[in-house]
């Protein structure tokens, strides 16, 4: 039997046996959530890769820091604030530039744990947003992270580690990774909480991560069975209400009980992925057919092309002309026609389609096919 050359099959033949997951594996606490920390800030110390006075934005900024700490620099130090008496001082220092290529320009991503207390550290990622060809080298200067609500929540400064680099010679460059990211481990310290529903709240929520009415009451009955009736109830096919102490470290415990308890999930929804770029399928085994017939012929065509000249002789009085012949022949394939009988699983259906020695973007095209017939019980999706 000939398989799938570049078509992966992957499915779950549990053989009629599910093994149960904790409910820590299945679900999170609503509120209880990482937050996305952002802020604009200037790398130093770069050997000559920073990016210089193309980019007018890392002057600025790095003439309000200096500003900040007390530095004069000749012209302008902002856009803005300058008042009347400077006016005539950034008029007369306006085509002076200031050095910047040991600079660049940078965007700090950090996440925010949930939970996270000030003094304690994030790590942090440096993204370049300039011409800077290199961020190797650099130090974060002091920036402060902020969230979607403009608040400060965290400040971040230290030496970059860059794992990428570029090295050229003679016209010639070689890169490896990229040299204009980087990322500051425990680089940001926390100063501010994240407010949290978990603490003040009368019940506590937890939503499924894949919404399944069969596990959100699996998740509720085994609550109840190990806490007593009524103390968890299913909202929806994701939220599940459990009512829980009022005590700050009772309700700690009683959580960590609750998110080790196991229960059996329900079946997943038949469904089978295609992604078309790579050639990958992947069905799970709740996929059935019905009765269909399938078969599926290719047709191959060959181009050739041989280019001549025509030369007419001395005495014709004619030109040189090229002259192109093509050739073209169609080639096409008998392959078996396969009948799926009703209620067919999932092995069934592989046997069958690597019978009739299908390639990657046939598969496709047979499985869309019997999605389009009614035959495939399943959702199909192409990513």
């Amino acid at each position: 039997m000939r398989f799938l050359s570049s078509i992966i099959f992957s499915f779950l033949l549990l053989q009629g046996y599910v093994s149960a997951d904790r409910i820590k594996d299945l679900t999170d606490v609503a509120g209880v959530r990482p937050n996305q920390l952002l802020g604009f800030g200037l790398v130093a110390g770069l050997s000559g890769t920073g990016d210089g006075k193309d980019l007018l934005i890392t002057a600025q900024q790095l003439r309000t820091t200096l500003s900040g700490l007390g530095v004069s620099v000749d012209g302008p130090i902002s856009d803005f604030d300058l008042g009347e008496q400077l006016q005539t001082l950034a008029a007369a220092n306006a085509n002076k530039e200031l050095k910047v290529e040991n600079v660049a320009a940078v965007m700090v991503t950090s996440e925010l744990p949930p939970f996270a207390k000030p003094g304690q550290r994030v790590d942090v990622n440096v993204s370049a947003i300039g011409v800077a060809a290199s961020l190797r080298g650099g130090t974060l200067i002091l920036t402060e992270l902020r969230g979607v609500d403009g608040e400060t929540y965290a400040l971040a400064q230290g030496p970059l580690t860059v794992t990428g680099l570029t090295a050229d010679a003679a016209g010639a460059s070689v890169q490896i990774g990229v040299p204009t990211s980087a990322r500051i481990p425990n680089g940001a310290l926390v100063e501010r909480m994240v407010p949290n529903p978990f603490e003040d709240s009368d019940h506590i929520v937890l939503n499924i991560r894949e919404s399944d009415f069969s596990t959100s009451n699996a998740i509720s009955a085994a609550i109840n069975e190990n806490f007593g009736s009524g103390v968890a109830s299913p909202i929806d096919g994701v939220s599940i209400a459990i009512l829980a102490p009022r005590d700050r470290g009772q309700r700690v415990g009683f959580m960590s009980m609750i998110e080790n308890l196991e229960v059996t999930p329900g079946e997943p929804p038949a469904r089978v992925v295609i992604n078309s770029r790579t050639g990958t399928a992947v069905i799970n085994r709740s996929v059935r057919v019905t009765a269909a017939a399938v078969t599926h012929g290719t047709i191959s065509v060959s181009i050739s092309a041989t280019n001549e000249v025509s030369q007419p002789g001395a005495l014709a009085g004619g030109n040189t002309a090229l002259n192109q012949n093509a050739e073209i022949r169609f080639e096409e394939g008998t392959n078996k026609m396969v009948v799926f009988q009703p209620g067919v699983d999932l092995r069934e259906i592989v046997d069958a389609i690597n019978q009739t020695g299908a390639s990657p973007s046939s598969i496709i095209a047979i499985l869309e096919a019997l999605k389009t017939s009614g035959s495939l019980r399943a959702e199909l999706v192409i990513i």
